[in-house]
């Protein structure tokens, strides 16, 4: 029998709820004046866990939407290994994150909007499938991709209009 068959579905309805879901926390962040990013992990159809930037708030570097949705899925799960469940997160996931998706072995990731310059699931480097690592996970890209985009967009622009009336912010 070949590989197709026993490909995972995807249904891309779902994606699409998911990543929306997934956007509520970016909006969480955003309203907190972090950057915003937000991602869900999927279990079996159901969100196990739900997590927003919380950079500033924790006062943390690693406190990234991705790092925090893995460690509250693997409270809900009782397990670190995460090979059954799928991460939807607003932007392409940076290096740190991917290595934290890569030792965790999501099945799946799916991200909104790509990171051309930073991002480590196939923008500027791909981790998540790299060759000599001892885990690869299926991505997805580009779900709610401008929807995504835009959230970043406005709040980028909005800090940068903060700034020019206050150069100390």
């Amino acid at each position: 029998m070949s590989d197709e068959l026993h490909a995972p579905i995807v249904d891309l309805q779902s994606d699409a709820y998911f990543m929306g879901e997934a956007l509520r926390q970016a909006a969480r962040a955003y309203e907190a004046e972090e950057v915003p990013i937000g991602a869900v992990v999927v279990r079996e159809g159901r969100i196990i866990a739900r997590a927003f930037n919380q950079v500033e708030l924790l006062k943390d570097a690693t406190a990234h939407a991705e790092m925090l949705a893995i460690t509250a899925a693997e409270e809900s799960v009782g397990d670190w290994r995460l090979n059954d469940c799928t991460l939807y997160v607003t932007k392409e996931p940076c290096p740190m994150c991917a290595g934290a998706i890569v030792h965790v072995r999501f099945a799946r990731v799916v991200f909104g909007c790509p990171d051309p310059k930073g991002g480590a699931a196939g923008g500027a480097l791909n981790l998540l499938q790299f060759p000599t690592l001892n885990h690869h996970c299926e991505i997805t890209r580009g779900v709610r991709e401008e929807e995504c985009r835009a959230l970043l967009q406005s709040f980028f622009a909005e800090k940068r209009t903060k700034k020019e009336i206050d150069p100390r912010k």
